[in-house]
């Protein structure tokens, strides 16, 4: 099979995000617009993956590491870019997949659909990515012959009013024969309004030189280009619907679907139940036969089987849920351990910490585990009890069955199977509360 090279156009700036960051960095599910690209034509194991930036954009360069950069030196428009790859391409004959950073819902099954259709005659020079919107308005236009190739691209500033019926749009997207790439490139001009090099010249070249064009067609969704914020938040709800349905078709079920919000890396077992209002934030696995209940949020954590979350469940990154734990309303977690069966079921913070398997951690229990300057570590036996509004000043030794009395402030190593209760003596004055009040009323008369 002929090997496939990737070229990512990810220069400009995107001066209607309104933002000092690059368009291509802004986010979706917690990843960079270009990543999502980046991933799926990871997928096509391409050979090369190139991505185009400008010269400032030290910080997509980071991002896209190990791509290979190309620099375009001006913003001298889309055939101008690709020309800045070429050096990349120095005899490279396979298939060139030329793609916008900011397009990042492309699917897999449409790249390789146009691979196989360049694929197919050797003689095809290009092929072209197309789409019929509802509302075609002013994309350039696609020209079909009546063998279904490609005849031409008209933008619709050029077009006449027949042209402008037809409801065949150009997105952009191209796979390119790579033995053809250089020469047809080599020989768009900028002889235009606007005095840039249009990458859409290049169907004309070709069929002026005796080769090939032709089209395939993609879903408009998955070619949105994200140009400002709103079409940014309408590419963040396209990605999550596609998550939402892949989940309930894993077999997850999602009691409201449109409130569950996932990350692009997102791993839901069978047989998960998930409340509305629950925030995936990156780096979450879920096991299998898991409940996760109402307004909860979890990022960069893994939720051993049979588990219960929430509701209204904080579970940070480093959170490490053993099978059967239960977290239970208004608890945090973060970089914590809980072993098979542990309970932290309500009003507590657990952090840098190990909860031993059964163990049972009473309401209001926080672990101290920062003193200004350092983390310390908080360390729970197996079948300990804690009791109400504890505090555990880390670090801290709890025994395997160990028992806190409600109330404790625990500084110091508990043995196992040993009480531990520090409480300040109980004082009690009779009728001191009624004799305060009455001096009170005397005072404020």
């Amino acid at each position: 099979m002929t090997s496939i090279a990737t070229v990512i156009l990810g220069a400009g700036m995107g001066t209607r995000m309104k933002s000092a960051k690059p368009k291509v960095l802004h986010e979706i599910a917690g990843r960079p617009m270009v990543s999502h690209l980046l991933g799926t034509v990871a997928e096509l194991n391409a050979e090369k993956s190139i991505v185009v930036v400008a010269p400032s954009m030290q910080n997509v360069r980071d991002v896209v590491a190990p791509a290979t950069i190309a620099v375009q030196e001006e913003a001298l428009g889309t055939g101008h870019a690709v020309a800045a790859a070429l050096p990349e391409l120095d005899g490279f004959e396979g298939d060139v997949l030329v793609l916008y950073g900011d397009t990042p819902l492309m699917t897999l099954d449409t790249l390789q659909k146009m691979i196989d259709k360049r694929r197919e005659d050797d003689a095809t020079a290009v092929v072209v990515l197309g789409f019929e919107p509802d509302d075609p308005l002013e994309y350039g236009r696609l020209v079909t012959a009546e063998d279904g190739a490609l005849s031409a691209i008209v933008e619709y500033a050029d077009a006449d009013t027949a042209t402008r019926t037809i409801g065949l749009c150009n997105s952009g997207v191209m796979a390119i024969n790579g033995k053809y790439i250089a020469e047809l490139i080599g020989a768009v001009d900028n002889k235009n309004a606007k005095g840039e090099y249009y990458l859409t010249d290049i169907v004309e070249i070709a069929r002026n030189k005796g080769l090939k064009a032709q089209v395939v067609i993609g879903g408009e969704e998955e070619l949105l280009g994200v140009n400002n914020r709103e079409q940014l938040a309408e590419a963040e709800k396209i990605a999550q619907g596609r998550w939402r349905t892949a989940a309930m078709r894993e077999g997850a079920t999602l009691i409201d679907p449109d409130s569950v919000f996932f990350s692009h890396d997102t791993k839901l077992g069978r047989d998960v139940v998930v409340e509305p209002n629950v925030f995936f934030g990156p780096g979450v696995t879920v096991g299998d036969n898991v409940r996760i209940k109402a307004n909860s949020h979890i990022e960069g954590t893994t939720i051993g089987a049979g588990a219960q979350v929430g509701p209204f469940a904080r579970l940070r990154p480093g959170a490490d849920l053993g099978p059967n734990v239960k977290v239970g309303n208004f608890v945090e977690l973060k970089k914590a351990t809980l072993e098979d069966g542990a309970k932290v079921s309500h009003l507590s913070y657990i952090g840098d910490a190990r909860v031993g398997a059964e163990a049972n951690i009473g309401a209001g229990t926080i672990t101290c585990n920062y003193d200004g300057y350092d983390k310390a570590k908080t360390d729970i036996g197996a079948g300990a009890f804690v009791g109400s509004n504890t505090s555990l000043v880390a670090p801290v030794k709890i025994g395997d069955g160990a028992i806190i009395g409600a109330g404790s402030t625990v500084t110091r190593e508990v043995e196992a199977d040993a009480l531990m209760v520090e409480r300040a003596e109980e004082i009690q004055k009779s009728g001191w509360a009624a004799r305060f009040r009455k001096m009170k009323a005397k005072l404020n008369k």
